[in-house]
């Protein structure tokens, strides 16, 4: 069996061909963070346009790269929840005619299901039933994973995702985007006790919420004072920035880790699995491999390769095949995000 898995969620556009027992044949990924770098974030309406440019040659150079031809593919896969609208369609669409073209089924991928299903392609075993915690530039959420296909949400961020905040305190400090990296590179130098930023919710033992936009507040009047609206014109040393940095980034992994932990006591799962862009931070990867060890907690992260967005975790589409669970033409898009 040979699955031809397309991702187009947001900005990153990407093909891979996996077989049945998850062998991944070829994974293409076209970035775009070029495009959106003089923006500090992802502009819409720039990414639909370049997932249009993209698709069909990163199709092709993903199908030469496994050596098979569209007469060799089994079923078609496409991200279509969560992200941004054109974005999705733009895939949504090129899996559709992929499918009428070779008269194959059709899969639909849940994106951030996706991102959890990444631990099982790298950890060759299977992880489920699982608590999942996905931490990306869009979602910070958590789920009861029974299985593939059964996921079950628990919480998530109430306001701003985890790698929303990354980006946005990187431009108020005057750092490179993508914002997660370059937060991460300069906190190195800093001190995470410097400041005491807010941790919401952490000690709110009811609920498995994220609220990180009180967090971005607290950063910007640490830079700029309360009510001055000239941020870009605050010059802070070289050490102050490191500063802000380092403590920003452990009040965010302070609360990603104490709920993934607070989720795995509650619904007494063993195994904890953790996906998304931010996962890639080397701060949080630490705290969670000393945390879940004191807790007694198997924890899988994805590798590197596979934490910002890809189309290899779209084999979780071989998981729902094997059950049954295809679409239909009239497959449609839901850009927001889907509580199950």
């Amino acid at each position: 069996m040979n699955v031809l898995a397309l991702e187009t969620t947001c900005d990153e556009t990407a093909a891979a061909v996996v077989t049945g027992d998850l062998t991944v044949r070829s994974s293409v990924v076209a970035s775009q963070d070029k495009l959106h770098e003089r923006f500090s974030g992802v502009v819409p309406e720039i990414a639909a346009r370049a997932h249009v440019e993209r698709i069909l040659p990163v199709i092709d150079e993903a199908l030469r790269r496994a050596n098979v031809g569209l007469q060799d593919i089994d079923a078609v896969a496409v991200a279509n929840t969560p992200g941004l609208a054109g974005s999705l369609l733009v895939g949504l669409v090129a899996a559709k005619a992929l499918c009428v073209a070779v008269g194959k089924p059709l899969v639909a991928v849940n994106h951030v299901h996706a991102h959890i299903y990444a631990c099982r392609m790298a950890s060759g075993k299977n992880v489920f039933p699982c608590v999942g915690l996905v931490v990306s530039g869009g979602h910070s959420n958590l789920y009861r994973c029974e299985a593939p296909y059964d996921f079950r949400y628990l919480g998530g961020t109430i306001d701003d995702a985890a790698g929303e905040a990354f980006d946005k305190v990187a431009a108020m400090l005057g750092l490179p985007y993508p914002g997660g990296p370059a937060v991460s590179r300069v906190a190195q130098q800093g001190s995470r006790t410097a400041y005491r930023f807010p941790r919401s919710f952490l000690n709110d033992d009811s609920r498995f919420d994220f609220s990180f936009s009180g967090l971005k507040t607290a950063v910007r009047y640490t830079i700029a004072g309360k009510g001055n609206p000239e941020l870009q014109k605050c010059e802070l040393p070289d050490s102050q920035v490191s500063d802000i940095a380092a403590s920003f980034q452990e009040a965010v992994v302070d609360c990603l880790v104490g709920k993934a932990l607070l989720a795995a006591r509650r619904t007494g799962l063993p195994t904890l699995c953790v996906g998304g862009g931010v996962a890639a931070n080397g701060r949080l990867r630490q705290r969670l491999a000393d945390e879940t060890q004191r807790a007694g907690v198997e924890l899988h992260i994805a590798p590197l390769h596979l934490c910002t967005d890809n189309a290899v975790m779209g084999a979780l589409a071989v998981e729902r095949l094997k059950a049954g669970l295809t679409e239909d033409l009239t497959l449609d898009v839901f850009p927001g995000l889907l509580r199950s």
